[in-house]
């Protein structure tokens, strides 16, 4: 019985990161199909119509992580979990150049649920989203790891808990208290802690 997949692109992705650009070429397949994976999960939740196709997020978040060559990365769970960051960070800054308010004079209410659904109605939202969860790495990276993660990468409980190193009891623990934190941070516009 041959090595998982999972086994493969951990250690494609050693190779690479050591310089065998074969590795590159064979772990281009397994991490393009997987980021498109986890792209797709996420824009299901996208209305009909939407702005951004996965496949242009897939592309860009493939291009800025081919960048990072040299982070030396520690295997699948790492790569993956910059995937979310960078998915997260492609989204903000596209809400960002639409222009929209930050958070102005009126308190901006919706639910966490709908914060990922981008339009260009929508992108003052996705841009709250972002400013909330900066604040809420300030206070407990964790959490907002777990939420990147569940929100941005489209990940489970059990792909985060993966990720992250963490047991499948405590992710679902701290989601659940990252999601009402973050929820009020974002009814309020404050700070507090999570």
């Amino acid at each position: 019985m041959g090595p998982s997949p999972s086994q493969d692109v951990t250690e494609l992705l050693l190779a690479w990161s050591q310089g065998d650009e074969n590795a590159f070429q064979l772990l281009v397949p397994l991490i393009y199909d997987e980021l498109h994976r986890l792209a797709r999960r996420y824009m299901q939740k996208e209305r009909p119509g939407h702005t951004l196709q996965t496949t242009a997020l897939v592309n860009e978040a493939y291009m800025q992580l081919v960048k990072q060559r040299e982070s030396n990365w520690q295997g699948r769970s790492h790569f993956f979990a910059a995937s979310a960051t960078a998915m997260r960070h492609i989204l903000v800054d596209l809400a960002r150049s639409r222009g929209r308010q930050r958070r102005g004079g009126d308190v901006v209410r919706f639910s966490l649920d709908e914060a990922l659904v981008f339009s260009p109605e929508r992108a003052s939202e996705v841009v709250a989203l972002d400013d909330a969860l900066t604040a809420l790495a300030q206070l407990d990276e964790r959490k907002s790891r777990i939420i990147e993660m569940r929100y941005f990468a489209g990940l489970t409980i059990e792909e985060t808990a993966e990720v992250l190193k963490l047991s499948h009891a405590t992710v679902e623990r701290e989601w659940q208290r990252a999601k009402a934190w973050l929820t009020l941070e974002l009814q309020k516009g404050g700070g507090g802690t999570p």
